[in-house]
């Protein structure tokens, strides 16, 4: 979950992860952690037959596409009775063609946003629905209520920017495998799985006189704020769904963060405690929670919420480097725990690669 401000350094963050926290903004920190499942969960997508063949570069052997039923199950998650939606949806139309009608059901007075959503699923098998409506315990934060929203009308600009930010992975990742076959020449280490962004489940919805947490993830799944602090923007959304989707894939490896970089966390959170000045050499964002310090040092967070952050900025830099953006000074080219922080995030999810030139 996350909790991140907008502007840098001291700036007030409320929570945004929840099943495994991960980042939010104010000193709402966030919500949950990726680790603890909301209340009456919904489905996620699972691997029954699928429902209509997806783009081909999209699918493998591993993940099948999700059944017309998950897909209506996510689509429709705050309905009592999906009679209604079958009867609009009959088995009489031919499969591809039905699940677009759920899309369009879905949708409904919103066109754009239907046709976003469907293009979501048939390019990369996302299927983008609604959160169950539940009650979280966000800690300190107190209980938040939490309702399913559909992101049409004014809110359809969620979708787009998280849309948005999965097209920028889709071509982030192109990026650095083309750069990670030109250093496997040169003997670059490569790690056990790919960096998995898709296909996910997406769930949106909105929380009740709160603004966190501004975004959570679990089993493939990322729920989404539509009020969430962070979600402000197209790039401040594709950052929060970047970290969001490290927790996935951090769960995906076994829980690797706490075994791998549990040690150089607590050497450093020992040497600072929460002291701004002697932690912002080690933090690889520069978030800082309202009335505490560094989100990736905030008490509570501990360790998962420092990996997500340090995958977000191995994104930033080498999505800067590989696109000739501006540049910041390399975390690796900081305290010899950030190199050693770094070389064990390169090689586990990203297979060596580092497009960023070597320290001097």
């Amino acid at each position: 979950m996350r909790l991140r401000g907008l502007a840098p350094l001291a700036i007030a963050l409320p929570l945004a992860c929840t099943p495994q926290p991960s980042r939010t903004a104010p000193a709402e920190a966030s919500g949950a952690s990726a680790t603890e499942k909301p209340a009456a969960d919904a489905a996620v997508m699972t691997k029954d037959a699928p429902a209509g063949p997806p783009n081909a570069a999209a699918t493998s052997p591993e993940e099948p596409a999700p059944s017309f039923d998950e897909i209506l199950t996510v689509l429709f998650a705050d309905r009592a009775s999906n009679a209604p939606i079958l009867a609009a949806c009959p088995t009489s139309q031919p499969a591809e063609a039905r699940i677009r009608c759920l899309y369009d059901e879905r949708y409904k007075g919103d066109a754009k946003a239907a046709s976003l959503a469907h293009e979501l699923y048939v390019k990369w098998r996302i299927v983008a629905g609604v959160e169950v409506a539940h009650t979280m315990d966000g800690g300190y934060r107190g209980m938040i209520r939490l309702e399913p929203a559909v992101p049409v009308g004014a809110d359809r600009k969620h979708l787009e920017w998280v849309a948005g930010a999965l097209a920028d992975f889709d071509v982030f990742f192109v990026e650095l495998e083309n750069s990670r076959t030109i250093k496997a020449d040169a003997g670059a280490a490569l790690g056990p799985k790919p960096y998995r962004f898709r296909p996910i489940t997406l769930r949106f919805m909105r929380s009740v006189a709160a603004r966190t947490p501004a975004a959570y993830a679990h089993d493939w799944t990322v729920a989404y704020n539509f009020v969430g602090t962070l979600n402000v923007s197209a790039d401040a959304v594709r950052e929060t769904m970047f970290h969001e989707i490290f927790h996935l894939n951090d769960a995906s490896h076994g829980g690797w963060s706490p075994g791998a970089l549990g040690v150089i966390f607590d050497v450093v959170a020992r040497k600072c405690g929460t002291k701004i000045p002697c932690l912002a050499p080690y933090s690889p964002n520069d978030t800082i929670v309202r009335g505490g310090t560094y989100y990736s040092f905030q008490p509570g967070n501990g360790v998962m919420e420092y990996a997500a952050e340090l995958a977000l900025r191995y994104y930033r830099e080498q999505r800067a480097a590989l696109r000739g953006l501006a540049k910041v000074k390399p975390f690796k080219c900081g305290p010899p725990e950030n190199k050693q922080a770094w070389a064990l995030m390169r090689d586990e999810f990203f297979e060596g690669v580092d497009a960023v030139p070597a320290c001097p």
